[in-house]
């Protein structure tokens, strides 16, 4: 059996996959699998991939399918994983070649969830560590109520490698035809977790590109809604999980942060009618005064949404 699966989803990346590909292919830990699912790409992506599925087949496994988004293409991928562990690799990110080595002595004390640290590059060649809280193994509640409370990075599906058979246990899937699938799936990941562990590891590149899914602001209204859908299945998933009620109220208030943040990037009609669709959720009681500045910020909330964004910049300096 291989010890990962690493889930390659390919759309028109081109440009990028060569790296990709390179990085998982030279990891100092060869009992892995790269399963590449190209989701309909139209550019040169699969003549590309089928040269590396010719030179290493014993690694990597190619899979074509019609286009269906990025969830679509990770979900059949997951169908194919055959490894211990999943991860999820972007085609035109990368990883260091000895991530998945440095993690191994966690791959053998059966971790469900072992996060790593990410190096974000920009195009303009300026690197930012992506740094947080590291912790030994805890429980799924006390290891997302530690990462919220740093305000650091929880959705991110390539954050983190997946016991496989935590995964099928749970039949966790990835909402498809929804824009944030990560946003809507990892922090319930994390809460049914029997075991997480967050490492000292900086391993995985995430390349931030102007013309990337996470930078596309052409679809924002869509996005923004997608965003309350996910919230919808949240309220949903967490009453069938045996929770503390703190836990359950800093997943509300992560899944809430995120949709206000969002409402800056809608236009003025279009925020109008998404202040409408928060308002009739009612959201901001979801926020809680446990300090100064979550005070403030209920306050500003409850007077008015808009002069909450406006004003937000005050209240974080606090």
């Amino acid at each position: 059996m291989y010890k990962i699966s690493v889930i390659v989803p390919v759309y028109n990346t081109e440009k990028y996959i060569k790296k990709c590909l390179d990085s998982l292919i030279n990891q100092t830990m060869k009992n892995i699998e790269i399963i590449v699912v190209n989701d309909g790409s139209n550019d040169h992506s699969e003549e590309i991939i089928k040269d590396y599925e010719n030179k290493y087949p014993d690694m990597i496994k190619y899979y074509k399918k019609e286009n269906g988004g990025l969830s679509s293409a990770r979900n059949y991928g997951l169908e194919k994983a055959k490894g211990m562990y999943i991860a999820f690799v972007d085609s035109d990110d990368y990883i260091d070649k000895e991530l998945f080595s440095k993690l191994d002595e966690y791959i053998d004390k059966n971790i469900d969830l072992i996060k790593f640290k990410t190096i974000k590059k920009y195009q303009d060649g300026k690197i930012e560590r992506i740094c947080g809280p590291i912790f030994e193994v805890s429980t799924g509640e006390e290891a997302f109520n530690k990462l919220y409370s740093k305000d650091i990075l929880i959705e991110p599906a390539w954050l983190y490698l997946y016991r496989s058979e935590f995964w099928i246990k749970n039949n966790f899937k990835y909402a498809e035809n929804l824009y944030h699938e990560d946003f809507g799936l990892t922090p319930l990941v994390i809460a049914k977790a029997k075991t997480v562990v967050s490492t000292e590891n900086y391993g995985y590149y995430y390349i931030q590109r102007e013309n990337s899914i996470v930078t596309d602001n052409t679809k924002s209204k869509k996005k923004a809604y997608d965003l309350l859908k996910h919230y919808d299945n949240m309220l949903k998933e967490i009453k069938n999980i045996n929770l503390e009620k703190k836990t359950k109220e800093n997943i509300k208030m992560f899944y809430t942060n995120c949709i206000l943040l969002k409402t800056n990037e809608l236009g003025r009609t279009e925020q109008k009618e998404y202040i409408k669709e928060i308002k009739k959720r009612k959201i901001v009681k979801n926020i809680k005064a446990r300090n100064l500045k979550q005070l403030i910020k209920k306050i500003l909330l409850n007077i008015s949404i808009k002069l909450y964004l406006k004003m937000r910049w005050m209240y974080e300096n606090v």
